[in-house]
């Protein structure tokens, strides 16, 4: 019988350092940029695995006021036994970021540049940092572009809502 969805596959032990990812996240956050007003934002992330060295990931935003959806995005993480893991993401903007990193499972923390960016008119560069304390995942994106150095673009605070 074939793997279904309903089932809980054991997890890779490539996973387990990052094992506090693992699970459904909910919250809010605000963005902003030089180049655009600030904004206030709901937001869902999935980070699962299927038995397999990789985590997938999907993250979904909305607006805050309204609950008017704003933004998605899907990937894979992939963490290497050397403490370094690699990132690709599917912006529904049609952007696409390969990330590279490392992470630290003692201190909860994963921190992300990238070093591709794909199909951006503007966008030259992201970066991301994100961290576990408790029940709560914190993470910062940061953004360059054709005109501002890499600076602070969202940042929310998400609670474990399963998982």
């Amino acid at each position: 019988m074939a793997a279904g969805a309903g089932d809980n596959p054991p997890l890779h032990p490539a996973l387990e350092p990052l094992a506090f990812l693992l699970g459904t996240w909910r919250g809010e956050g605000e963005g902003g940029y030089p180049t655009i007003q600030s904004f206030k934002y709901g937001e869902e992330i999935k980070l699962w695995h299927s038995g397999k060295p990789v985590m997938a990931y999907a993250q979904k935003t909305w607006k805050a006021a309204s609950g008017e959806p704003m933004h998605a995005e899907s990937g894979y993480w992939r963490p290497k036994p050397d403490g370094s893991i690699e990132v690709v993401i599917a912006q529904s903007t049609g952007l696409a970021e390969v990330l590279k990193g490392t992470f630290d499972a003692e201190q909860k923390r994963v921190q992300l540049q990238s070093s591709l960016v794909g199909n951006a008119s503007k966008v030259q560069a992201i970066g991301r940092l994100f961290e576990v304390e408790g029940k709560e995942l914190k993470y910062t994106v940061d953004m360059a572009t054709l005109t501002h150095e890499l600076q602070p673009h969202l940042h929310a605070v998400l609670t474990k809502i399963d998982g």
